[in-house]
């Protein structure tokens, strides 16, 4: 008998099962293998089961983490923190709500300016100023559980839908707000 028989025959059963789980896995994610494609050993897809596979999102996370929530509640008094693009998109609106009115007062407060960043767009937004009624935002006094907002004027609709702004109003800032 062939000493080197039993080696092969091993070989060849390794080789067909690291391509019968290639194709499975090309399979499982809904894509065909290249015909005549011969699959690496060491591909990524073999070294890790399917149920424990991670791969990044496509898509972008629009809310803010439950750290950034935490902070912004107990710093600065507000939660539901969101951006909307309106106006077909000629204006852009910052809105929250307000849990501690005396830690949330500095953000309505008249001397504190407003600015809407987006650094993809390399443009900062301010708040207009109408000739009768003012700076399109509330400034009133602040009460627990009241919604308010401001918003920016977007001439040439430079910020749009889907990009990630930074708001600043005195010493407060958020960043990597979604507009919406």
């Amino acid at each position: 008998m062939n000493p080197r028989k039993p080696i092969i025959r091993l070989t060849l059963t390794l080789i067909v099962i690291v391509v019968a789980n290639q194709f499975a896995a090309k399979a499982e994610l809904g894509q065909e293998p290249a015909k005549g494609s011969q699959p690496s050993a060491a591909s990524p897809l073999n070294s890790t089961p399917a149920h424990r596979r991670h791969s990044a999102s496509p898509y972008r996370s629009t809310s803010l983490t439950t750290r950034a929530q935490n902070h912004f509640e107990s710093s600065w008094g507000i939660d539901t923190l969101e951006v909307k693009s309106v106006e077909s998109g000629q204006l852009i609106r910052f809105g929250y709500r307000i849990l501690d009115a005396a830690k949330a007062s500095q953000l309505n407060d008249k001397k504190a300016t407003p600015h809407l960043v987006d650094e993809r767009a390399r443009v900062s937004l301010d708040v207009p100023t109408m000739e009768n009624a003012g700076q399109l935002r509330q400034s009133s006094t602040p009460e627990a559980g009241r919604s308010y907002w401001m918003v920016f004027s977007n001439k040439g609709k430079v910020v749009k839908q889907g990009d990630r702004v930074n708001v600043v109003i005195g010493k407060f800032r958020v960043d990597g707000l979604y507009v919406h």
